[in-house]
């Protein structure tokens, strides 16, 4: 009976399992069926959503858009990716070849999707247990780059797979690569195998050698470290990879490959712009652009960009400004390392500082930071790294920072003056490394101090060089352009010019003596001269040469604030100017390029020109977007007593050396024109006098250049602002120095010490190769013999008499014997 009773409850058992797997495996069909129409969903989903492959028929990625100098030199370049795309006819057929080996060798066979290397990948992969393989294709690759992002989803591969598998129906082979090969990223900034062969091998691509070749193509799977600049015995690895696979393929024979890999690599890239030395230039142009053309524009559409830059003018400027202002640094002392480093925070220092470096070796002149990682205080030398290279500062390299105490220990030492292990120092090149070993530094300081530098034509106002800081990449701020400071006496030869046009003459004589001005508040003003002496009468020219403060105010005071400040404005002063007789010391903030065009209208005889930087720019295709036509100023034929013929002499209707009209001076918008704005003899004039200031006044420094210079100081009370302007016939610059949170320059900081040396370094390079001219003279200019003590003509034999030039018809007529002591005009 138990037996009987046992039965039926194994039949239910049995029924029940059956019955529950039936279930299962309906509900396992139903899910298995739901995905797939929703994968089938999925899938027409994406095919609807796919973007366009016929686009790629048109294929014009971003390009560079590239900056030219005056001379047609590259000095620049704007993009978001750096590219120059050539055709697939131009390069190599063994190029192709490479890059279809190393990246996709059934290229020619499959349609997009290579389903053997995807096989062979995964196999690889599973035995390895680690993604040893990719089985992308060109064609996939393509797709990714051009249609894609770069997220790593399953979705991402399966548009990729669709989007190849179209691009081989509408493309051909040739029209893939051709995309393929400019745009794929291969290092060092480098888009495109064009512009790979500039930047490691200094070659157009079509002369590329078969090593170079299988080089580059060894460079997509991982272009940073295979590169041959940085890692160049990893990038030989990787192309005898490439150069084998071309031999499996039967692109080349194995002998070819062994010459290839015994071939010498030349890391010779193409001189590279130097955009550090030109950055501020260049963002003046890149904002003009910008508000033009929009950012996508210029970054991406390959425009050719000309500019009124002279490129070594511009290096000049750079290495002028950088100098004279260490120069002014050192002066103030050594500040002491900028930070100190515990032992093990070393070598990640050195290794983030060796990944900023591009270089084999370290470049003369360059500076870069270092870690003093031994001192032998017996010697006087430190030992240090930069980066992964190893070198040594000897006493001599560090003289100017005085008497330093170096400490054997890591941690930062109590005093000051005092340099121990672990010290993070500025340190410049003078002896290059040899295999990242044996170089030789000299302590260096990053100023704290500022300057800035513009350089003009006066004959067109294009602006040929121009530096608004010490480092661009530290502050953006532009001091040429946008810095508002103080010209001190800079500012004096405005005044003096309103005077002559306002009835005083260089012969007119003015007591420099104490004086006090009411100033409506419970101290009265006393002007005060910079050395605290009083000369007593002297002339205009005494006056200006010497930067005497007492005179230039009775000066503005007898021709009045408002018709100087009328006459700022004429020659091209916009900022605001105070209205009282400070104004005669320079006590109203400009900016350098407002001061500097301003003295470019004495330089370029009476002639108002507006700066400017932009002559032409052309698109990619090359038609013309604008261009401006430089403005024309004749020259007068009349030279001064050393000068001689001038090509651009061109005489007056009227007469040799009479003014154009404003209609002759060749307007146009962009340049702003030039049109004539004061007298040419009071240009000249006052070209005249400002010659004294550099052979017997406070520019003396200038004399330097060994050419006719015209040129002024300027410095502000407590030396806040150290200025120095001048100028020769072909090229005006001003140079301001300064901190940008007002404080004194300290010893050595007037315009004559701190602004002088800068400007007359860079004129000195500027100049070079050009040819010495003097001032020309205009026809109604007349000289006559003087005494300076009266300001009356004098008689030969008058002890001290001096020539002295005049418009003709105010000069002196009667000879006298008593000196003037009023502050009179002509008498």
């Amino acid at each position: 009976m138990e037996t009987y009773k046992a039965q039926p409850r194994q039949q239910n058992r049995r029924l029940k399992q059956r019955t529950g797997g039936k279930v299962l495996l309906a509900a396992f069909a139903t899910v298995s069926t739901i995905l797939f129409l929703a994968f089938i969903g999925y899938f027409f989903y994406l095919l609807g959503a796919l973007p366009k492959v016929d686009r790629l028929a048109d294929y014009r990625p971003p390009i560079l858009s590239q900056v030219y100098g005056a001379d047609g030199a590259l000095v620049g370049e704007f993009y978001l990716e750096r590219r120059t795309v050539v055709p697939v006819d131009k390069m190599p057929k063994r190029l192709i070849q490479a890059f279809v080996s190393a990246e996709d060798s059934n290229f020619y066979q499959h349609k997009g999707i290579d389903y053997v290397g995807i096989a062979r990948a995964a196999f690889k992969n599973l035995i390895s247990m680690r993604k040893k393989e990719g089985a992308s294709t060109i064609t996939q690759q393509v797709a990714k780059s051009m249609l894609l992002t770069p997220e790593k989803k399953f979705s991402r591969k399966l548009k990729e797979a669709i989007l190849a598998k179209r691009m081989e129906e509408r493309l051909s082979k040739d029209e893939i690569l051709y995309i393929y090969l400019n745009q794929i990223y291969l290092g060092a900034g480098a888009y495109g195998v064009q512009l790979a062969a500039e930047t490691y091998f200094g070659k157009e691509v079509e002369n590329l050698n078969l090593a170079e070749m299988a080089m580059l193509a060894g460079l997509p799977k991982a272009p940073n470290s295979y590169s041959p600049i940085k890692h160049l015995d990893r990038a030989k690895e990787r192309q005898a990879y490439v150069l084998e696979r071309m031999v499996k393929e039967g692109y080349i024979t194995q002998a070819e490959a062994q010459y290839a890999k015994a071939t010498p690599i030349v890391i010779q890239p193409l001189k590279k712009v130097n955009a550090e030395q030109s950055a501020y230039f260049l963002e003046q142009v890149r904002q003009q652009l910008v508000q033009k053309y929009g950012e996508e524009r210029l970054y991406k559409d390959g425009l050719k960009i000309y500019t009124t830059m002279n490129g070594e003018m511009q290096k000049a400027a750079y290495t002028s400004v950088v100098n004279g202002l260490k120069a002014v640094d050192k002066r103030q002392g050594f500040r002491g390392a900028a930070k100190y480093l515990q032992e093990a925070e070393v070598e990640p220092f050195c290794k983030k500082v060796e990944d900023e470096i591009d270089d084999l070796s370290l470049k003369e002149g360059n500076v870069y930071q270092g870690v003093v990682t031994g001192v032998d205080p017996a010697k006087r030398e430190l030992t240090v790294q930069v980066g992964e290279r190893t070198g040594t500062v000897p006493r001599k390299n560090m003289e100017w920072a005085g008497k330093l105490e170096l400490i054997p220990r890591f941690g930062k030492p109590e005093a000051k003056r005092a340099i121990g292990l672990g010290a993070v120092l500025e340190l410049q090149v003078k002896v290059p490394d040899q295999n990242r070993t044996g170089a030789v530094f000299a302590l260096d300081q990053a100023p704290e101090a500022q300057a800035a530098l513009i350089a003009l034509d006066p004959l067109t106002g294009g602006v040929r060089a121009m530096v608004g800081g010490y480092d661009f990449k530290k502050s953006q701020f532009n001091r040429a352009m946008q810095a508002k400071r103080n010209p001190g006496s800079a500012f004096k030869p405005v005044i003096y010019a309103a005077a002559l046009d306002n009835g005083m003459t260089t012969a007119s004589v003015i007591d420099d003596s104490q004086v006090e001005y009411e100033s409506g508040a419970e101290k009265a003003w006393k002007p005060k001269n910079y050395d605290n002496v009083y000369r007593g009468p002297v002339t205009m020219r005494e006056a200006l040469t010497e930067s005497i403060n007492v005179v230039s105010v009775k000066i503005l005071e007898q021709i009045g604030v408002g018709t100087a400040i009328e006459y700022a404005k004429k020659i091209g002063i916009t900022s605001p100017l105070a209205s009282n007789l400070t104004l005669a010391l320079g006590s109203s903030s400009v900016t350098p390029i407002e001061l500097t065009s301003a003295y470019a209208v004495f330089a370029s005889g009476g002639y108002r020109t507006t700066p400017y930087f932009v002559t032409k720019v052309l698109d990619r295709d090359g038609n013309v977007l604008e261009e401006t036509a430089e403005p024309k100023i004749p020259v007068f034929s009349r030279m001064s007593s050393a000068g001689e013929g001038d090509e651009n002499t061109a005489p007056g209707e009227n007469g040799e050396g009479a003014a154009p009209k404003p209609a002759e001076a060749g307007l146009n918008s962009a340049a702003g024109g030039a049109f004539p704005v004061i007298p040419p003899e009071t240009a000249f004039i006052m070209t005249n006098l400002m010659q004294s200031v550099v052979t017997s006044g406070t520019g003396g420094r200038a004399r330097a250049v060994g050419r006719p210079v015209a040129g002024k100081t300027g410095t502000t009370n407590d030396m806040k602002d150290a200025w120095f302007v001048g100028y020769v016939p072909q090229l005006v610059a001003g140079v301001w120095v300064g901190y940008d949170q007002e404080r004194s320059l300290g010893a050595g900081g007037s315009g004559g010490q701190a602004a002088a040396p800068i400007w007359t370094d860079f004129m000195q390079r500027a100049l070079a190769g050009l040819p010495v001219k003097s001032f020309p003279t205009p026809g109604n200019v007349t000289f006559a013999l003087i005494d300076p003590r009266t300001g009356h003509l004098a008689r030969e034999g008058t002890p001290g008499a001096v020539q002295e030039c005049f418009i003709a018809g105010t000069e002196p007529t009667s000879y006298g014997a008593e000196p003037q002591a009023d502050a009179g005009g002509a008498p």
